[in-house]
Formats: C-alpha cells, sequence, structure tokens
C-alpha cells in the first residue's frame, strides 16, 4: 500500500450528479432572470464551487452569486440532491480498497452536510473514515481548503496521502496541499484537462482506480 490516506471527490467520481445539480443551476438560472441552455456550460458548474460558477458562466457579482447560491440550494435541498446515480463498479471498488488498509476519505466542494446525506442514501458511509466538504457559508469551498481541513482533523501529512478526482480542480487542489492526484476519466473531466493540470495517473474505469491500490 502506497498511500495509508486516500480522498475521493464526490460528483464525478463516486456519483454521476449531472441531473439533479444542472435541475438546480437552471432553477437558480430562472429565479435570477438568466437562461443558459448550453448543457456544456452548465455541466461546467459540476466540480468547482458555485459561486465561482454563477460569477464566471454568468457574469455576476459576489453578492448576485450568493443570491443564485440560495435559490440552487432551494431545488437541490427539496430534490436534486438525490437526482443522482453510483457510477458502476464504485461500490465494488469501495469494497476493496477499504480492507487493504489505507483509511479512504471524503474532500468534496458540495456542503458537508449534503455529502454525508447522499454516502448514507447509497450506504457508502461504512467506508469512510472521514467526510469534508464545503462550510454552507462558502467560507471552505475550494478543494485545497477541504483537503487541508481534514488533514488537520485527522493529522495526516500530505505525504502519506492521494486524491482521486475527475477535474483540474481537484488536480490543483491536491498539488496546493502538497499530493498527487490520480485522475479519473468516466467523470467530467477530459483527458487533455486533467493531464494539463498536472494529474500523475489516470483511470478509465473505477477498476482501473483499484489498481493504483
Amino acid at each position: 500500500m502506497k498511500y495509508e490516506y486516500i480522498f475521493f471527490d464526490l460528483d464525478g467520481t463516486i456519483i454521476n450528479s449531472a441531473p439533479g445539480i444542472v435541475a438546480s443551476v437552471r432553477h437558480a438560472l430562472k429565479k435570477s432572470g438568466v437562461e443558459i441552455n448550453d448543457l456544456a456550460t452548465l455541466h461546467q458548474f459540476i466540480g468547482p464551487p458555485l459561486a465561482d460558477s454563477f460569477q464566471k458562466y454568468c457574469g455576476f457579482t459576489p453578492k448576485q452569486a450568493a443570491k443564485a447560491i440560495e435559490y440552487y440550494r432551494e431545488y437541490y435541498t427539496d430534490r436534486g440532491m438525490l437526482e443522482c446515480t453510483l457510477y458502476p463498479g464504485i461500490d465494488a471498488l469501495l469494497r476493496e480498497i477499504y480492507p487493504v488498509g489505507g483509511k479512504i476519505l471524503l474532500a468534496t466542494s458540495k456542503p458537508e452536510v449534503y455529502a454525508r446525506r447522499i454516502l448514507e442514501h447509497f450506504q457508502l458511509d461504512r467506508y469512510f473514515f472521514f467526510v469534508a466538504g464545503s462550510s454552507l457559508d462558502e467560507s471552505r469551498a475550494n478543494k485545497d481548503a477541504v483537503l487541508m481541513y481534514a488533514m488537520e482533523q485527522c493529522g495526516i501529512h500530505s505525504s502519506a496521502a492521494v486524491m482521486v478526482g475527475d477535474r483540474e480542480y481537484d488536480v490543483f487542489g491536491a498539488k496546493k496541499a502538497g499530493m498527487p492526484c490520480i485522475g479519473v476519466l468516466y467523470g467530467y473531466g477530459s483527458e487533455a484537462e486533467l493531464l494539463s493540470a498536472g494529474a500523475y495517473a489516470l483511470a478509465r474505469t473505477p477498476a482501473e482506480v483499484a489498481k493504483f491500490f
């Protein structure tokens, strides 16, 4: 076992969360008086902090983005959170590496309260030693902040850890936190995106992820 601690991203790595996130973004945009129909753009909201995405793709001010997040959560909390599915092979992946010796942790830019409910819904919470997500006030939202929070809470040194995620934000966050990142290609990021960001390895399926451990 090369790494003592394995951090997993959630959206695009464990769950296919596009339906619920896209529907929640559409709800927020409609209430904000904005219409974006391009699915590729809407998919860009999956992964990074919502405040960043609303400002980047909609031109919102920080204040407008904060209000849009409120609208987003109206739908997401009521319905969107569970409008998702597990990627095929994820349960088997976690079941396989769980007894190997490494401690499995979650590191997501999704609010921690939502992440916990999703893991419980899919009965995956038993595999996770620690769950780290963003704070509801977005003060802890970027992936590096989430990772460093988890390492501080658990007494983890970055040299003993690795990140597994599907977007460049996972790779950049892992780098800032001092650990490598395995990029998965079945999620929302492309091979070019992950390699350009500096992923040290790629996996096309959950079964390929297991081979690293």
